[in-house]
């Protein structure tokens, strides 16, 4: 039987050529006016997952990454 991919985790995350996942930096939204720009732009770069087991678990919602 074929898996099912979590479609909201697969929104979110994109998985690298080397098989690591990235997500977006939080707190990009609004009141950002408050920081200084080099803030504003590393918010801007995509950030990898701190926690092993935290990665271990969005990659089992995505089956076939």
């Amino acid at each position: 039987m074929k898996q099912k991919t979590k479609k909201s985790v697969a929104k979110k995350i994109m998985v690298t050529g080397s098989g690591k996942l990235m997500r977006r930096a939080t707190g990009q939204n609004h009141y950002n006016s408050r920081y200084s720009g080099t803030e504003i732009s590393a918010k801007r770069r995509d950030v990898g997952f701190k926690l092993a087991k935290e990665e271990q678990n969005t990659k089992r919602a995505l089956p076939y990454a």
